[in-house]
């Protein structure tokens, strides 16, 4: 199936913002047609923030990342403020930013925000909410913009745009996808009941392997979920067998415990030292015998 068009960033947004370099503001004229939208902004303009908290990037995660965006672009835009004529900060994003000029990109697509405003940018992201035409991974996007930029919770968000707030917390989910399968649920190769099933599978090969067979397959929502359900069944009892055998000194110890007791009884323990001692009893009795022996 052919991956429908995206709509284009806004290349005339970053027009108008160059033709109104006073344009700092949310009152001042044609503010309104840049707050809460996208921008494909040069890369050249763009600046890292002074303030940025994070100041190492893992330079082989950033190479993966580049590798990303040359083959399914910017998933996710950046955010950015101005500061100055054609000139702009980063707010969020400096990893994409930083992964995307490796790549070779000359342009990004960026949220600009303005020196103030907040207000308008929260109204501006809830009407967006409500535009039916928007894919699962913008409203996704748009909900977690609320979050961070405006500082609301999702209780809070859950009245502003009249949403459960489980609903709001489904959405969120979706960007633990990986970026191959938030661009498959943006180009409907998927159905968002197929990516909430897809989510529950914590390794990440083997979620874009079941991504890759729902689509060869065009496997229905239904069988996604039990080949997750199988797949996490199957790891579990990986993980039983694979579980380390207790050292000699320890097996000692359990048998100790066992023959003291006189109960089943399961020690278990890692390898630095961290483990748990569980001891069974059929009945009340047993038990008040059990704290008896370990009182004294």
């Amino acid at each position: 199936m052919a991956a429908p068009k995206r709509r284009a960033m806004g290349k005339g947004l970053a027009a108008l913002l160059k033709d109104n370099a006073e344009l700092n503001s949310a009152e001042d004229t044609n503010a309104d047609q840049v707050i809460g939208t996208i921008a494909e902004l040069d890369i050249a303009d763009i600046q890292a923030n002074p303030d940025q908290p994070r100041t190492i990037f893992d330079a082989e995660a950033l190479d993966e990342l580049a590798q990303s965006i040359k083959a399914l672009g910017i998933i996710q835009p950046i955010t950015v403020r101005k500061a100055g004529p054609s000139k702009f900060e980063i707010i969020s994003g400096e990893r994409r930013f930083r992964a995307a000029k490796i790549a070779g990109l000359e342009s990004i697509p960026a949220y600009i925000r303005l020196a103030d405003d907040q207000s308008m940018l929260e109204m501006a992201l809830v009407e967006n909410i409500q535009r039916e035409e928007l894919d699962p991974i913008e409203v996704a996007l748009s909900y977690e913009r609320l979050i961070d930029e405006c500082q609301l919770t999702q209780e809070e968000m859950s009245i502003r745009v009249g949403k459960k707030r489980s609903t709001i917390t489904n959405y969120l989910r979706l960007l633990k996808l990986q970026p191959l399968i938030q661009a498959g649920l943006r180009d409907k190769m998927i159905a968002v009941g197929h990516a909430r099933a897809l989510i529950n599978i914590s390794n990440e090969e083997d979620q874009i392997n079941l991504y890759q067979e729902v689509i060869a397959k065009d496997l229905s929502v239904r069988q996604v979920e039990e080949a997750t359900r199988k797949l996490k069944e199957g790891l579990s009892k990986t993980t039983q067998r694979e579980k380390p055998p207790l050292a000699e000194k320890y097996m000692r110890i359990h048998e100790e415990l066992k023959e003291h007791l006189e109960a089943d009884v399961e020690l278990n323990r890692n390898n630095r030292g961290r483990g748990k001692i569980t001891i069974t009893f059929k009945n009340d009795q047993e038990l008040e015998r059990l704290l008896d022996l370990l009182k004294n």
